[in-house]
């Protein structure tokens, strides 16, 4: 991260004080602080290493190219969360959670291609041809969709984690979630069960200015992560660039046969250096989140090939040996999505993706 999260902008913002004594939720314990007048009060050290934590995790799924989906769906939250998010262009729920948003992925998608659809038809003149009580009720449909739906109008595919304020009033969100194994990153208040959540960041999450806080670093990450997947990008297509210019070089010196085997040879050691094995982006195969991912490099699967090659028993071995945490999850599949990464056929891959909800057969 660019800058250290201060504690001391955390207390200024009030993120450290809980709810009432009377309403803790027990599990919560080891994130609180004291009690004071009732009302317990979180340890922002604690906050501090699980936001950064969080922050590590989520420039990495930024910088992977997945999808991270905000759900804060409370009056304080709702403007804060629209305002930040949309900025760094991830998608966002600030409006009532459709049920099945996740579960039923597929669904969704079609009611954000009805809305399209709708827009298609003003331009090419459909709309007009329409009597004025069915163009009346077609603009409120599309009124309705874009205010539940239009923020995640590019949401092509399921999210690769979710951040969520206030796991107890988004509770369907993060059961939604852990059903198909994507990583959840969130706000959680000493009233709140923070075991379903993968990434805990202990903070209030009723007041405004503690929400902003968080989201200002959390935002800050993933704009991190989305500059550098950038940089990532530009810097293979130079390095493409610098391979054409090598292999025409060496074409025409071929003329001189002493020359030609001596550049050839000085030209041989640039190409050879990005032999390295570099990891690919485990990520994208749906199932799979930046835990499973380091598990899976750590022991030497670090390629769509090699996971195309590992026997499902083998990589759930390898998962249950790097944390109890992922003991549930289902790697059946990803050998087959592997196999359809490593040949390069992406999109055959997201249709299967889409088609069984997550990646699970």
């Amino acid at each position: 991260m660019a800058s250290k999260i201060e504690v001391k902008d955390l207390l200024e913002a009030g993120v450290h004080f809980g709810h009432l004594t009377r309403k803790w939720n027990p599990n919560m314990a080891p994130y609180i602080y004291m009690e004071r007048n009732g009302i317990h009060v979180i340890n922002l050290y604690k906050t501090v290493a699980k936001l950064e934590e969080a922050n590590e995790a989520l420039s990495k799924i930024a910088a992977s190219g997945r999808k991270i989906l905000f759900v804060a769906t409370k009056k304080q939250a709702k403007d804060i969360v629209a305002d930040k998010v949309s900025k760094i262009n991830m998608p966002y729920i600030t409006e009532r959670w459709p049920g099945g948003m996740l579960t039923n992925f597929v669904t969704i998608r079609k009611a954000v291609k009805k809305m399209a659809s709708i827009d298609r038809m003003k331009k090419d003149g459909t709309f007009n041809t329409l009597s004025k009580k069915e163009r009346l009720q077609v603009d409120r449909l599309r009124a309705k969709l874009e205010k539940n739906l239009g923020s995640i109008a590019d949401m092509t595919r399921l999210p690769g984690a979710l951040f969520i304020v206030d796991t107890m009033r988004e509770h369907i969100a993060v059961k939604e979630a852990q059903k198909l194994n994507i990583p959840i990153f969130a706000m959680v208040d000493t009233n709140s069960d923070p075991r379903p959540i993968d990434y805990v960041i202990p903070s209030n999450d009723d007041a405004s200015k503690s929400i902003e806080a968080i989201l200002e670093e959390v935002t800050k990450a993933v704009a991190a992560g989305l500059a550098e997947r950038k940089n990532d990008k530009n810097n293979d297509k130079e390095d493409e660039e610098e391979d054409v210019m090598d292999t025409k070089a060496v074409t025409i010196d071929d003329e001189d046969d002493d020359a030609t085997e001596a550049k050839k040879a000085k030209k041989a050691k640039p190409a050879a250096a990005p032999k390295k094995v570099k990891a690919d982006e485990l990520t994208k195969i749906e199932g799979i989140g930046p835990k499973a991912e380091e598990a899976l490099i750590g022991k030497g699967v670090a390629t769509y090939a090699e996971l195309a090659k590992t026997a499902p028993e083998k990589i759930k071995e390898i998962l249950t040996e790097a944390s109890s945490t992922m003991a549930h999850l289902d790697p059946t599949s990803w050998p087959k999505q592997a196999k359809l990464a490593a040949a390069g056929k992406w999109d055959e891959l997201k249709e299967w993706q889409d088609s069984v909800k997550g990646g699970v057969e």
